[in-house]
């Protein structure tokens, strides 16, 4: 049986990842807004209130959540590079951004826009990355290890499929 917790199952990095690898982590990010918009661009305000789970976050909570941290990671990629002393990932308390009035009653439009805009703009960074960018460190207190750029990458991309399918579970779509 399907943990509706991890419907595809929890984050499992690698300790390097291949050019190849790193393309297709950059197609996804460019590429899945699309597959956002099309989920739950035209759900009512009763789908958005759909869960995946008991006490799990709805919907609508789900697209701000994923615009939030999505935009969380291009900036930990954006510091990383830039900035010589940036040797722990800024962190936001996850839950407490999901209570808030945007995450539980603002139209999920803005957000996808966000999503959007976002993910065009990291996905471009991601792509301009060279070696030295790529290997590029820092420390990650809750989880408990250091990642590279190309395995914040690959947590990325966990990050929206993982989402994704929950808005699936909770539509019905699979589960």
């Amino acid at each position: 049986m399907m943990d509706r917790r991890f419907p595809i199952g929890p984050i499992a990095l690698k300790d390097t990842y291949s050019d190849a690898e790193i393309r297709e982590f950059i197609r996804t990010i460019a590429e899945i807004p699309a597959e956002y918009r099309k989920r739950v661009g035209n759900l009512s305000d009763d789908d958005l209130l759909k869960t995946y789970r008991e006490g799990s976050w709805n919907i609508r909570q789900l697209i701000h959540h994923v615009a939030d941290l999505q935009f969380v990671h291009y900036l930990r990629m954006k510091k990383a590079i830039t900035e010589p002393d940036y040797n722990e990932v800024t962190l936001v308390d996850m839950n407490a951004w999901a209570a808030t009035p945007d995450s539980l009653n603002a139209p999920v439009e803005a957000s996808l826009a966000i999503l959007e805009g976002t993910h065009a703009r990291y996905a471009y960074l991601a792509g301009t990355l060279n070696e030295e960018q790529l290997a590029r460190k820092y420390y990650h207190p809750l989880r408990g290890f250091w990642l590279d750029q190309r395995q914040a990458l690959a947590m990325s991309v966990w990050h929206v499929k993982h989402h994704l399918a929950h808005i699936d579970l909770a539509l019905g779509n699979i589960g």
